[in-house]
This record gives structure tokens, sequence and C-alpha cells, in this order.
């Protein structure tokens, strides 16, 4: 990468920015909260991309939420308290990178990839962090959520010792929720409260599985979803092609073709 290319072309991307936030009436009328919607939408079509491989379009998204933290340093820029712009926040990144890696810039002697884990947090705390659990944002999706949790509370050694106690905390938090499942099964309205509290434990649990397989729980699911769309399209599709529609069709019909989905698939 041409150092002075990338001066160029962060210079004509700041005027850009500057340009439309004066003269355009949408881009100007735009806040931070009113643009939450859309730095989330780029950063899922981001993950679209790399789940798909597709690199060029990967390019294209990235520039989009590229654009998305520019307007965000635009707009602060502009504001009387606590202004900043694009180059304060490219600093300020830039000195923690190298504060949180005193083992690439400062310390003598190598290092493994588990002391750079186990000293992360510990160097965040002495940040001013009072909570372990304060860097986990809320907005992320939940199953996200869960799993930093569990990590975190881990590092200080808040965690189950083996697999095999967690695996039991899932068939604990099975039967607890089959118990709720069976005591509300009347269908009340006040039974949802319970119910969905046990069906969040037994999610919780799951996720901690995951944690100690390695596994993503918001990748495994991603894919699990991607998995079903492909093979309900499927379904979709063929009974397009016998001039059917999925209301006139039975159950065992659609499974069948998703059967069929499944073998195409391996």
């Amino acid at each position: 990468m041409s150092d002075q290319r990338l001066e160029e072309q962060f210079a004509k991307l700041t005027s850009v920015m500057a340009r439309l936030r004066a003269d355009c009436p949408w881009d100007a009328k735009q806040t931070h909260k009113s643009l939450r919607r859309y730095l989330l939408e780029e950063c899922y079509e981001v993950l679209d991309c790399l789940d798909r491989n597709d690199r060029q379009g990967l390019q294209g998204e990235l520039g989009d939420l590229l654009f998305q933290i520019w307007f965000h340093c635009q707009m602060a820029s502009e504001q009387e308290e606590f202004p900043f712009d694009l180059a304060d926040v490219v600093e300020g990144v830039t000195k923690k990178l190298v504060r949180r890696h005193p083992h690439v810039f400062d310390a003598d002697g190598q290092v493994d990839a588990q002391w750079v884990k186990d000293n992360w947090q510990k160097m965040k705390m002495k940040e001013g962090r009072s909570s372990l659990l304060e860097g986990v944002p809320i907005h992320m999706p939940s199953l996200q959520v869960a799993a930093s949790l569990q990590s975190k509370a881990a590092q200080v050694g808040f965690d189950w010792p083996a697999l095999k106690p967690v695996l039991e905390k899932v068939r604990e938090e099975l039967d607890e929720f089959l118990v709720e499942m069976e005591t509300h099964e009347t269908g009340e309205v006040e039974a949802a409260a319970p119910v969905q509290e046990e069906f969040g434990d037994l999610l919780f649990s799951l996720v901690n599985v995951g944690r100690w397989l390695k596994i993503s729980p918001e990748d495994a699911l991603r894919e699990t979803n991607l998995k079903f769309r492909r093979r309900f399209q499927h379904i979709e599709t063929q009974a397009k092609k016998m001039g059917r529609t999925l209301d006139d069709m039975t159950l065992e019909e659609m499974d069948a073709i998703w059967d069929e989905a499944k073998k195409l698939e391996s």
C-alpha cells in the first residue's frame, strides 16, 4: 500500500464527506442516533460477504462500513462538546494498540498467544474499567454477548473445570425448561415469563458448550440459518417446477424435498 496513494484517497473522502454534510439535505440532518441502524446493517453486509467468500463484494462493503465510521467522525468534528475527527480516532487506536502490545513494541523475548490473551484484559482494567464485563456491548447479538460474558468470566477462573459438567449443566437446564413447559402447558399469558427464562438459561448453557469446543455460537447459528434458507428455497423451487404451491403441499411432501436438498448438498 502506497502511503501517498492512501493519503490522497483519505483526503478525497474527507472532502466528499464535508461536502455531503454541507450540501445534501439528507446527510445534513443525520445524527449519531439516526445512523445507528446503517452502521449495524453495513457490519452485517460485510459478514455476508465473508460467509459467501465474495472478495469483490467485500471490498465494496468494507468501503460502506468505512464511510459510516467517517460519517460519525465528521459529525463529531462539528460538535462543540468534545469534538474529534478521524485523525483523533486513528491516533487513539494506534496508541492503544501499542500500549496493549508491550511484547511487540517494548518487551524483550518471545511470548505466546495465550500470554497475549491472558494479559489483554489486565491491561484494559489498568486503563480504568471497573468490571471485566464492562466492555461487552449490550447491543451485540445476544448469542455473542453470552459467549463474551462467559469468556471474560473464565479468564479469572469463574468456569467449569472440564467439559463434562458443562454438558451436565445443559441437561439440567433442559430438564428445568421441560418442567416449566409442563407446568404452564395450559397456555396462560403469565406462563411466558418463567418458560422464557428457562429457555434463556438453556441457550446460555449451550453457548458455554460452544465456548469449550471453540465454536462461535453466532457463526454456528448463522451457518445453520444459511443452510435452512438454501434447503427451504429448494422446496419452493421444486414446488414451482411441479406447478404446486407450498400451501397445497403436505408436510410429508415438503419433507421429502427437504431430504433431497440434503442429499444434493452432501
